[in-house]
């Protein structure tokens, strides 16, 4: 079982560099031994395992997701994925199969961000695209980067190890839950994806000036949260009419008090969207929207943006493979789909081609302990996989002999 920190609601957690980041690494190190991988852990705290290819110089095809949590998470996010490229190497292994690329298996130490709140760390470092400005980051204890690095057992100037050569590998195959409804709306067990939104995560503060809620007459207060308020309704709107995905998950009113009106109002966004472009202008039309509250209330709009990821498209080739997986189960006309969940993927883009399968989940429940899927799902996604990996063969003319 899982090493994972019980949350306050009953779900899962497991963040980056923390004794039950250890403990996963060992347990999932010691199921990888046991289908045939030779398990090691990266320098930048991935979980790894090697399964050789038919010749030592051969390249790397990469599988895997991650195996860090939100807080209060369910079972499959990650972890599935992960769980699914260890068995289907154990698949070739146990019938003595080698293939004319080796296979490395990645359980990503950080995808969530949930610790540091930098997301794809782990991936990050395996592309090579790690940012010394990162070791500055701190979580709520203060704690920064770089001291839980070391405190992890782990050197910060040797990171860098952890990235490969994109000259050595042949693409990045992840399994991954549907985190949305629409495998399910289709009555499909598995879907190919077409590509990966590009997102923005800003944090946003209204700023006025508190006062009593008794004496301060409307005409002179300067009400932040009704600022903030105005903004968080207009991001629905304006996100919704684009045809993007925005989402103000967090905020926070100061002083905080009933009888007070707030003088600072902090909120986060969450912006999405299929091109960068659009994602980018929809948020000029929420920084307009938040400016002209901000004035009509006397209010200052403060921004400061925390997160940017690019939005990405499949490899034509891998995707090609994966959809021929899944015709292998019985799916003739396999659904494909746009991921607006982020995704380790993301990150490897920047290494090489990459195609993703994803597995209906229960009512489209994710980041939450009711997450759930069908087993009968989860074996439907396990041959598809293994037949992607044996396609992937074809699709990169890689046809050695066995």
């Amino acid at each position: 079982m899982l090493a994972t920190h019980t949350a306050a609601n009953d779900g899962i957690e497991r963040s980056y560099l923390t004794p039950e980041h250890a403990r996963t690494n060992w347990t999932v190190g010691e199921w990888m031994a046991e289908a045939g991988l030779i398990p090691w852990q990266d320098a930048a705290g991935n979980q790894r395992g090697t399964y050789a290819g038919q010749t030592a110089d051969a390249p790397v095809l990469l599988l895997g997701s991650h195996l860090d949590t939100v807080p209060g998470a369910g079972r499959y996010d990650g972890i599935l994925g992960t769980l699914m490229a260890i068995a289907v190497v154990g698949r070739l292994a146990a019938r003595g199969e080698r293939l004319p690329f080796a296979i490395d298996v990645l359980g990503f130490a950080d995808e969530e961000g949930t610790r540091f709140g930098r997301t794809l760390l782990g991936s990050c470092a395996v592309a090579g695209t790690w940012d010394e400005s990162w070791w500055g980051l701190r979580d709520v204890q203060g704690v920064t980067l770089r001291d839980a690095f070391v405190a992890f057992g782990l050197d910060p100037a040797r990171v860098g190890e952890a990235a490969l050569d994109p000259r050595d590998v042949v693409g990045y195959l992840e399994a991954h839950i549907e985190q949305g409804p629409l495998l399910q709306d289709a009555d499909k067990a598995l879907g190919v994806v077409s590509g990966i939104m590009g997102a923005r995560r800003f944090e946003l503060t209204m700023v006025g000036e508190a006062g009593h809620a008794g004496g301060v007459p409307y005409g002179r207060r300067r009400d932040a949260l009704l600022g903030a308020a105005e903004v968080a309704v207009a991001v629905e709107a304006l996100a919704r009419d684009a045809g993007a995905v925005g989402t103000v998950g967090r905020m926070q009113a100061y002083p905080g008090a009933q009888n007070v009106i707030p003088g600072r109002a902090e909120f986060s966004l969450d912006l999405r969207a299929e091109t960068d472009a659009l994602r980018d202008r929809v948020w000029l039309d929420i920084e307009e929207k938040a400016l002209k509250s901000a004035a009509e209330r006397r209010l200052d709009f403060l921004v400061d943006e925390k997160h940017q990821a690019k939005a990405t498209v499949v490899g034509a080739r891998l995707a090609a493979a994966v959809e021929a997986g899944i015709r292998t189960t019985g799916d003739d006309a396999p659904l494909t789909l746009l991921s607006k969940a982020g995704h380790d993927a993301m990150a490897i883009a920047d290494l090489c081609d990459y195609a993703m399968l994803f597995i209906r989940c229960k009512d489209g429940i994710s980041h939450h302990k009711d997450e759930d899927v069908r087993a009968d799902d989860v074996a439907l996604a396990l041959d598809a996989f293994e037949a992607a990996v044996l396609e992937a063969r074809k699709r990169h003319g890689l046809t050695g002999a066995h």
